[in-house]
């Protein structure tokens, strides 16, 4: 019989896509959920059939049967929950990003190096079907050599609650900087960023963030690529946009610039006019167990009896989310690191608060903390 991991996935906003994944993974057992509110919890679980619901993070770390976790709380919990986590002797996977702190994200990097424990940052962008596609003429040698590669993350949060208001770009930027050192496994060296605009008064004071957009280079370690990621939250007109362009000697990538429009691939020493071309990037789902195989192209809206639920994605992320799932799994299996691990998590996560240190000093360079090189 195949290897079982035993998981326990807390909160059930966002997280509870993830359910029905690992329900049908081959090497998962979903054993338990965790919610703040019990009226939800109890919803969750019989809906999808889980014996065991936690209200309390704490208790649920000391259940001797969950293996691991993976956390899908808002974003000032993120490192505090990771770091509860290691210490309970649980594998952790969590969503972006990593931490708000470099100080944080070098504890859990030290966390994982002394217990063996596993973490992984469970960044969408990088198992999207777009940078999947992106990734695959890469290695086939069509893009030629990668000259220089740009991502943009852009989305209005007004109206968001607790957290969101005045939150500085940057510190959640891992949506662009992850495809951007992904493609090549680079590690961001140093970054320049410079802040643009202001947002509202009564935003800034939240965070004392005064910018309305943030627009940094990163410098690859070891390499002549520098990439360039823009990020903004609040008081910039543009519809919600993740992208990923990449320009190479024979072939170049640019995201659309509208949503469900067609991508554009570049093709060098054509006639002009044929040189861009609308293109459709295919589903990855052959890569998954076939158990998982539906989750690239359906959310849980899809599966009748669930339907009744709120959930906030579907199967958006661009098909992200089984891949997502099926990485950490195997890799606990295999008892080998998961894409990204803790270290890689941290020099991404570093780039973005490092972004911002750097905008707030007028763009001076700053140097990725040593333990994320």
């Amino acid at each position: 019989m195949p290897k079982k991991i035993n998981l326990a996935i807390v909160g059930l906003g966002f997280g509870a896509e993830f359910i029905p994944i690992y329900q049908a993974h081959p090497n998962a057992r979903l054993v338990a959920v965790c919610q703040r509110n019990p009226k939800k919890l109890a919803a969750i679980q019989e809906s999808f059939g889980i014996q065991k619901g936690y209200t309390n993070y704490d208790e649920l770390l000391r259940d001797p049967e969950i293996d691991a976790v993976h956390i899908n709380t808002p974003i000032p919990d993120h490192a505090a929950q990771t770091i509860k986590a290691l210490q309970a002797g649980k594998h952790v996977a969590c969503t972006v990003p990593m931490a708000t702190s470099i100080a944080d994200c070098r504890r859990i990097v030290e966390l994982t190096r002394k217990t063996g424990l596993k973490y992984m940052m469970m960044e969408t962008v990088v198992y999207a079907r777009e940078f999947l596609f992106i990734k695959e003429l890469h290695e086939r040698g069509e893009l030629g050599k990668i000259q220089f590669l740009q991502a943009s993350h852009q989305q209005d949060m007004d109206g968001w609650p607790n957290y969101w208001p005045g939150l500085p770009p940057m510190w959640y930027a891992t949506h662009c900087v992850g495809p951007m050192l992904a493609l090549t496994d680079a590690t961001a060296e140093y970054v320049s960023c410079f802040g643009s605009g202001t947002i509202r008064s009564e935003l800034v004071k939240h965070y004392g963030s005064p910018f309305a957009v943030e627009t940094a280079h990163i410098k690859f370690r070891s390499s002549d690529l520098s990439a360039r990621i823009i990020r903004s939250l609040f008081d910039t007109a543009r519809q919600y946009r993740e992208s990923i362009d990449v320009y190479g000697s024979k072939k170049s990538f640019e995201w659309t610039l509208i949503e469900h429009e067609p991508h554009v691939l570049h093709t060098a020493k054509l006639p002009e006019q044929k040189i861009p071309k609308r293109i459709k990037v295919p589903d990855y789902a052959k890569r998954l167990p076939k158990g998982l195989r539906p989750f690239t192209t359906k959310g849980v809206y899809d599966h009748g009896k669930h339907a009744h639920l709120s959930f906030t994605q579907g199967a958006g992320h661009g098909g992200s989310h089984p891949h997502l799932a099926h990485e950490f799994v195997s890799a606990l299996v295999e008892n080998r690191d998961p894409y990204p691990n803790a270290k890689k998590s941290a020099n991404w996560t570093c780039v973005g608060l490092c972004a911002h240190e750097s905008a707030l000093a007028g763009g001076k360079i700053v140097k990725l903390p040593a333990f994320t090189l």
